[in-house]
């Protein structure tokens, strides 16, 4: 092991594509050096797992965390990287600090990883809330007449199916804390309540978001400590920030238009299929142009670590 700082991530063949450019987009810092890869295969060929050891030897089939999901979930290997998100230490033993990041994130600005980690090194889980003055509603409500008669939202559907109304009602005043780009030490005392609180949720919750729910308890109700980072530094793209044609990069949508750290493509599905496409984005310099979310991986990029001289 060369590193103490493990960037995890892991898809099925269906992401690969989204995969590759999240790794060339950390590999181009040269700061990526002092990070090892830590991959998790839940259904890639074997042609995409021999790119992938161009860049580490760490590539782990995951099991499920609880037995009755092998046949509940049989079809859907991928969620394996969902539910054991928990037990990223007992899959990569041995590193100080593990850095989760969704295989449909990019890295555009290192100084938002250096916030994770140093979010991390105070003890704490460094992550995002679903919540900026840029995200307009993290709550949905059906009225009947000027009374609210149903509320919808992330915590309030997954709490209630896995835990019950009593749950719902106590976690859905929170914001939504993001599981999909995380950072924490490995001897932080989270883990093992993390664990835990997922397994139970498995009993009757729904496996594809046992993890981020899981995570809102654990920080919302039984105050574990959080570090929660701006929105910019792991922005959702389902939110538009601007573009900033002159340093070529996303950025806030307001002021002061700090560059977006991590892009999440959550939500983007075809996008996430098909690069060719594009949306409309409004520039700092009043123009409206067409341009991709995806990371741009046709400009110089490092080789491969293996095929460096300077790689341990």
């Amino acid at each position: 092991m060369a590193n103490k700082i493990a960037f995890c991530t892991g898809c099925d063949s269906n992401y690969f594509p989204l995969l590759e450019e999240l790794i060339l987009s950390v590999e181009r810092f040269p700061q990526s050096q002092q990070i090892d890869w830590c991959f998790w295969d839940v259904g890639l060929t074997a042609e995409q797992v021999q790119w992938l050891k161009q860049y580490s030897s760490n590539i782990v089939k995951p099991d499920w965390p609880l037995p009755h999901l092998a046949e509940q979930y049989a079809h859907k290997e991928y969620i394996k990287a969902c539910v054991n998100r928990p037990f990223l230490p007992q899959h990569f033993p041995g590193y100080e600090t593990y850095v989760w990041l969704d295989p449909d994130t990019w890295v555009q600005d290192w100084a938002s990883i250096e916030m994770f980690l140093a979010g991390a090194a105070k003890g704490k889980i460094a992550l995002t809330a679903q919540v900026d003055r840029a995200y307009p509603r993290t709550l949905r409500a059906t009225f009947l007449g000027p009374f609210p008669l149903k509320v919808k939202g992330f915590y309030v559907s997954n709490a209630r199916k896995a835990f019950g109304w009593q749950m719902a009602q106590k976690l859905m005043r929170h914001h939504v804390l993001l599981a999909g780009m995380f950072a924490l030490q490995a001897d932080a005392p989270h883990w093992q309540h993390w664990q835990k609180l997922l397994k139970d949720a498995l009993k009757k919750g729904n496996a594809f978001t046992a993890e981020q729910l899981t995570l809102g308890i654990m920080c919302h109700l039984d105050n574990y400590e959080a570090e929660i980072l701006p929105a910019y530094t792991h922005w959702l793209c389902e939110f538009k920030p601007l573009w900033d044609e002159v340093n070529g990069q996303f950025v806030e949508p307001y002021l002061p238009h700090q560059p977006i750290g991590v892009l999440h493509m959550a939500g983007f599905d075809d996008m996430r299929i098909d690069r060719t496409l594009t949306l409309d984005f409004q520039t700092l310099e009043g123009k409206t142009i067409k341009r991709s979310y995806r990371f741009d991986h046709t400009a110089d990029l490092p080789a491969p670590r293996k095929q460096r001289p300077s790689a341990v």
